[in-house]
């Protein structure tokens, strides 16, 4: 699975009640995908064993795509301690980290035990995005995916 390249995700939280009241929290994530255009769902995998796992099951939780430039809040909430600062976005509904190339705000919808994961399917209530090169991973290690310029005109 180390050759799959995928783009690079922090999904946040609250860490306290499901209201949304409680702490931010967020893990880096490289399973993510879109399921559904109608109604707009989203697809994460949460490992069993991950620290987030019971705190994320049943909760709104945001993911935050990042940018080239994020490898560091990608690094921090993989777990290294101290090589970032995450910035949040004030008063969002969602904890969500400030500038990601693109953000999914979503309620719980459903929820499937997978062998040692979760696979946790949200609906998108909210979203936005920017322009920037995307963080990718592969080959166990993170890179970059350039933001191309050019459409598909050179196809017509």
């Amino acid at each position: 699975m180390a050759r799959f390249a995928t783009g690079v995700t922090v999904v946040t939280y609250t860490d306290g009640d499901p209201d949304g009241d409680g702490d931010p929290r967020g893990a880096t994530m490289n399973s993510f995908t879109s399921v559904s255009a109608d109604p707009p769902l989203v697809l994460i995998s949460v490992a069993r064993r991950a620290r987030c796992h019971d705190q994320l099951i049943g909760r709104p939780f945001c993911v935050n795509v990042l940018g080239a430039e994020q490898e560091p809040l990608a690094r921090l909430f993989a777990g290294s301690r101290g090589i970032a600062e995450p910035s949040w976005v004030p008063d969002a509904r969602i904890p969500r980290l400030h500038n990601p190339l693109a953000w999914f705000e979503c309620e719980p919808w459903r929820s499937y035990n997978c062998g040692d994961h979760t696979l946790v399917v949200g609906r998108v209530t909210d979203l936005g995005h920017r322009d920037g090169d995307a963080l990718t991973y592969a080959w166990s290690r993170f890179g970059t995916t350039v933001q191309s310029t050019d459409g598909i005109e050179h196809l017509i």
